[in-house]
């Protein structure tokens, strides 16, 4: 089957001929992929540096879109034809970026109804990501003050709209390209993370103490987000540079993981509007290492999303 990952680790990413997978497991579910998320976690993946099970020649890919054509004897929440998505990690037989892949069954839910695949590919995990900071990490509360640094950026984006949803009051930072993007998105204030002064302006807004909690999405940019947390509060990172705790500030370096009850509900807010996600460039699986590329720089406009099954509309 074709496929698109790499021969070896650390080697470059490239189109693949790999072994179609074999029936499912007992708890396993073969998924014909219509399409396939990209973010730099990928670019992690195939480094070496995130271990997802497998071992080269490998496809990449941790997030999946497609339908189901197979069941294990003990799947029976899902039956052939179903339409799914999810972040299948630990990985079993290869990655995402495959015509078909073999995944544990308790961790694809289903997609929802309408939604596009190349959406539903893309939503897994800045999805779990926004919704695990929000709720373990930094367990924010109707009426907080929230900070989201990066806020132009998918997962930023999807706290932003989170929080806005519970109650949250969002101080947000981004270019002035996603500005309206993120005032729309539910943040009461949209400040411009060029401007060297906006610690000062989030201070201001906050009468001087800071706010109650704050996310970090901006790769190095934790340093600046501690200082606008007020005394006691609660930070959290998505780019692995926590800072040093200080004025008795919780710091939570925040890695995503897979969880089926989590994405099931986050579903429900995509699927009847209360969440949306915008896709940026959507390329076929020949252009994987494209994809990366784009993914890893920052693509503006939207996640990056490999076309594995073109003939697929979503419904």
């Amino acid at each position: 089957m074709r496929a698109a990952g790499v021969r070896e680790i650390g080697g470059p990413v490239e189109v693949l001929d790999l072994t179609e997978p074999a029936g499912p497991g007992p708890g396993e579910v073969v998924v014909e992929v219509a399409a396939a998320g990209v973010g730099n976690w990928d670019g992690i993946v195939g480094a070496g540096a995130w271990n997802v099970g497998l071992t080269p020649p490998m496809a990449l890919g941790v997030e999946v879109a497609g339908t189901v054509v197979a069941v294990g004897a003990n799947v029976t929440n899902l039956r052939p034809g179903d339409e799914v998505l999810g972040h299948p990690v630990p990985l079993r037989h290869q990655g995402c970026w495959a015509e078909r892949v073999v995944v544990d069954a308790d961790l694809v839910v289903h997609k929802p109804l309408g939604v596009p695949w190349e959406t539903a590919a893309a939503f897994a995990v800045p999805a779990l990501t926004a919704e695990q900071v929000l709720t373990e990490a930094l367990g924010v509360a109707e009426n907080e003050t929230l900070l989201v640094h990066g806020a132009g950026g998918t997962t930023g984006g999807l706290a932003v709209q989170l929080a806005a949803l519970r109650g949250v009051r969002v101080i947000a930072t981004a270019g002035p390209s996603s500005a309206a993007r993120v005032k729309e998105a539910g943040a009461a204030e949209v400040l411009d993370y060029h401007d060297g002064g906006w610690p000062d302006r989030v201070r201001e807004l906050t009468g001087g103490a800071g706010v109650d909690a704050a996310v970090n999405a901006v790769s190095g940019g934790s340093a600046e987000t501690v200082l606008v947390v007020r005394q006691g509060g609660r930070m959290a990172t998505i780019t692995g540079d926590p800072p040093a705790a200080e004025r008795g500030i919780s710091v939570a370096d925040v890695y995503v993981r897979p969880d089926s009850t989590q994405l099931e509900e986050l579903c429900l807010l995509l699927g009847d509007g209360r969440l949306t996600l915008s896709v940026g460039d959507v390329l076929p699986l020949a252009e994987a290492a494209t994809a990366l590329e784009r993914a890893v720089s920052g693509a503006k406009g939207g996640p990056v999303v490999l076309r594995i099954a073109p003939e697929r509309t979503g419904m």
